[in-house]
């Protein structure tokens, strides 16, 4: 156990975390099985005992995460949103599509901040934006937006369990990683109850749309 602490330890520090930080933050963007959050995490446990720096590592996954956002909106705008126009009228799947539409038209920017926080929903989130046209210059503003308060999040919830085990780095990360748990369980409970009270009042999209509520559902069928 002491030999991984020791690896682990060393890897955090490292000049190069934040560059791995940036490319695992940004991969997720539009790959979203890539465990970027835990990784943050991780560096605020360590960045409570001085190395790496909280700031560095809220910076790279910030910077990682707005870039990836921006390759799933231009993935969305390119080939992934073709094949959800060329869907016919009248058919479920072009009629989530203009629901999905007028959801991110009234309320674009609260939904993609909330999906950052939805584990899959952030890609969801951000290929139907591309793909229903959602202005590129307002989807920079917001994604930075969600970008930054992800970065602040997840750093913060390691230095706190860093900070309490500053002896005990594996519990730390434990208590980050639960505290993570604990707020996607929150905002995936408050989607479910809103689902419930409005029925299929949602707009979405299938295989992973948008709620006009403002949180993700998956719809695959």
């Amino acid at each position: 156990m002491d030999a991984i602490l020791d690896f682990l330890g060393s890897a955090v520090s490292s000049p190069w975390f934040c560059l791995a930080l940036f490319a695992v933050a940004l991969l997720d963007g539009f790959f979203p099985v890539v465990p970027s959050e835990s990784m943050v995490i991780t560096g605020g446990v360590y960045a409570a005992s001085g190395s790496p720096d909280l700031a560095l590592v809220v910076v790279s996954a910030a910077a990682g995460a707005f870039a990836g956002d921006h390759v799933a909106y231009l993935l969305g705008r390119g080939p992934g949103g073709r094949l959800l126009r060329r869907a016919r009228p009248g058919t479920r799947r072009h009629g989530a599509l203009v629901r999905a539409a007028g959801a991110l038209a009234e309320r674009g920017g609260l939904v993609l901040v909330v999906a950052r926080y939805v584990p899959g929903g952030r890609t969801a989130v951000t290929v139907t934006m591309g793909a229903v046209g959602f202005p590129l210059r307002r989807f920079s503003l917001f994604a930075g937006v969600a970008a930054v308060s992800w970065g602040l999040y997840g750093g913060l919830l390691g230095y706190v369990g860093g900070a309490a085990f500053e002896e005990d780095p594996v519990k730390g990360v434990a208590v980050g990683l639960g505290l993570a748990l604990s707020v996607t369980g929150a905002v995936e409970g408050v989607r479910w109850v809103r689902g419930r009270r409005r029925g299929r009042g949602g707009a979405a999209v299938e295989a992973g749309g948008v709620e006009a509520g403002g949180v993700v559902r998956a719809e695959g069928r």
